[in-house]
């Protein structure tokens, strides 16, 4: 685990304490369908390792398909905030851009997640 880092929207009326996995080394972008219109990378934390600080009712949540994803984003300025997963429902992805003094450009190349053949659409 690392240090908690601050996450907001871009209105900053949600405000989010992360405790990540693993530091930014975790960051991924997915190519299922909706992560790809998304097109945010993502970091892993356990689902207890996020915390609303301010704005949990400004919150809107979005689910399809199998209903197991929760993605949560501001409903004012429309920024993706977090999701818990569907591989692993007690992890969370969050916003890589969200992330208080983070620019997803310093990162370089990052890594792919192959959401198009996920195991619970077989």
């Amino acid at each position: 685990m690392t240090d908690p880092v601050k996450a907001t929207c871009h209105c900053g009326a949600v405000e989010l304490r992360i405790t990540l996995t693993d530091g930014l080394r975790t960051a991924r972008r997915c190519d299922c369908s909706f992560c790809a219109r998304r097109g945010a990378a993502a970091v892993t934390a356990p689902r207890d390792g996020v915390e609303v600080v301010r704005g949990a009712d400004t919150l809107t949540l979005y689910q399809w398909g199998t209903m197991t994803a929760k993605h949560w984003f501001c409903s004012v300025c429309g920024i993706y905030m977090y999701h818990n997963r569907r591989s692993d429902p007690e992890e969370c992805g969050v916003n890589l851009g969200a992330l208080e003094g983070v620019n997803p450009r310093d990162l370089g190349e990052i890594g792919w997640v192959d959401g198009i053949n996920h195991p619970s659409d077989r």
